[in-house]
């Protein structure tokens, strides 16, 4: 008592302290201020788990004892939980949203923030509890309608802009743009739209009736299969006017493209184009939205963009799709490298608990992490993919290896292969929003930055 108080030594992780670093020494960041992203890295926390599937252990156990012979059976083995038989349906359906519900203890160190139910405010830019307009926002806003309004659009420009959020008001044309769907010339574009919208449902006159065809019936019938499982939760999904046109959209580009055809995983990217464009039309909330109450030609000019932004998105990752899928096991493989140089501790781990990244990392290639995270983090991942230069290729492999960090502290705390595959197939986002996907695209961003152009750290 009285005296001099001893001092505490700061014990600062060597990961912790390289990301300092980076963010010191990298002045530029698209679209992000570098002491607020220093600040960020700084604050980085994982979120606690929530409970698992009682009945993911039987499968568990028989993707540890039965190695798959080929690719096309291990794929099928670790075929998410909304792969299932007709006869399932239901009841699988049943205990997906019981899971969904589940509710997450949050760290007595994080400050207290609002809970966000899995399907509300899809759209809304601001889901992690923000107020609804700052002036930075404001601001952000009105550089993107002067840019949008320009006689010719600098693409260059409104990538930058786009990097870090596009706002909801103005995310549907400056998607069209990014896509490539659009011109960048303003007066163009009208001309372009009905072309092409015209052209889309020119196909459809020309094969949608041959669906019931022999040669077509089997991919029409798994299209079919697929369409009420995607975002099974949400209302407007299950209206039979949007499965319809679900089914349009992956046929005809399904026939379109024979070298891959339709491939289960294709369904889920149609949802955030269709999201974000028919959320042009409806300022309340999307996901209760009925969709027969638009004017007709209102819903086709959705249906037509949809798919046209689909399919340029489809253009760069189509080996994803292909006989065998190789680029799917070629990020795989590279995720794997990539992970032993970064993290030693985690990998050694992996490997150590027999957890092969095929396992989880399958479905995060396959479907874009879409089924690993709620649609409004989804829809804000991807205003950066667009932005960034082979956003959906290269840059998610850098996403998908931040994630997996994301988890560490989480993964090196299990030693059983059944709990760490339960973990890496069913990780606790359902409360993410904004605030988590900035930090998750900013790690990548370093990520790729140190790694990309550095052979010998990407490989061994």
């Amino acid at each position: 008592a009285g005296g001099t108080r001893p001092k505490v030594p700061v014990i600062v992780t060597m990961a912790t302290e390289n990301r300092i670093n980076f963010w010191r020494r990298k002045a530029k960041l698209p679209g992000r201020s570098i002491w607020f992203l220093i600040y960020l890295n700084l604050c980085r926390s994982s979120l606690s788990l929530c409970r698992y599937h009682k009945d993911t252990k039987t499968k568990l156990n028989n993707l540890k004892t039965k190695k798959a012979s080929s690719f096309h059976e291990f794929a099928h083995s670790t075929s998410d939980a909304w792969d299932i038989g007709e006869e399932e349906d239901e009841e699988s359906l049943r205990t997906e949203a019981s899971s969904f519900h589940c509710t997450k203890q949050k760290q007595s160190a994080l400050p207290v923030r609002p809970l966000i139910p899995l399907v509300a405010r899809i759209s809304d830019q601001n889901a992690s509890g923000a107020l609804p307009m700052t002036v930075r926002e404001k601001s952000r806003l009105d550089k993107f309608k002067l840019l949008l309004a320009s006689p010719s659009t600098d693409l260059e420009e409104l990538r930058k802009h786009s990097w870090s959020g596009i706002p909801r008001e103005v995310r549907p044309t400056t998607w069209r743009l990014l896509s490539g769907y659009l011109p960048a010339n303003r007066g163009r574009r009208e001309l372009v739209l009905q072309r092409k919208r015209d052209e889309y449902f020119a196909f459809i006159e020309q094969y949608y009736q041959s669906r019931t065809e022999e040669h077509h019936r089997d991919t029409y019938r798994q299209i079919h299969i697929d369409i009420p499982r995607t975002n099974p939760l949400i209302p407007l999904f299950q209206q039979p006017t949007v499965q319809e046109v679900f089914e349009r959209i992956l046929f005809i580009w399904a026939i379109r493209h024979p070298a891959s055809g339709y491939v289960q995983g294709i369904n889920d990217l149609v949802t955030p184009f269709f999201v974000v464009f028919l959320s042009e039309f409806v300022m309340e909330d999307v996901e209760n939205f009925e969709m027969s109450a638009l004017p007709l030609q209102t819903q086709r000019n959705i249906e037509a963009d949809s798919f046209w932004c689909m399919s340029k998105l489809l253009d760069g990752i189509q080996d994803n799709y292909t006989f065998a899928q190789p680029g799917i096991q070629n990020k795989v493989k590279a995720l794997e490298e990539l992970v032993s140089r970064m993290d030693e501790d985690v990998h050694a781990h992996l490997v150590r608990c027999e957890v092969e990244y095929l396992q989880f990392a399958f479905r995060w290639m396959n479907n874009l992490l879409m089924r690993e995270l709620p649609l409004r983090c989804t829809i804000r991942l991807w205003d950066t993919y667009q932005a960034e230069a082979e956003g959906f290729s290269h840059f998610h492999l850098f996403v998908c290896a931040a994630f997996l960090l994301e988890w560490r502290k989480q993964i090196l705390s299990m030693s059983d292969f059944q709990g760490l595959l339960m973990l890496l197939q069913n990780l606790p986002t359902i409360h993410w929003g904004n605030e988590e996907v900035g930090l998750l695209l900013a790690e990548a961003y370093r990520l790729k930055y140190m790694f990309a152009d550095a052979p010998s750290h990407y490989k061994r």
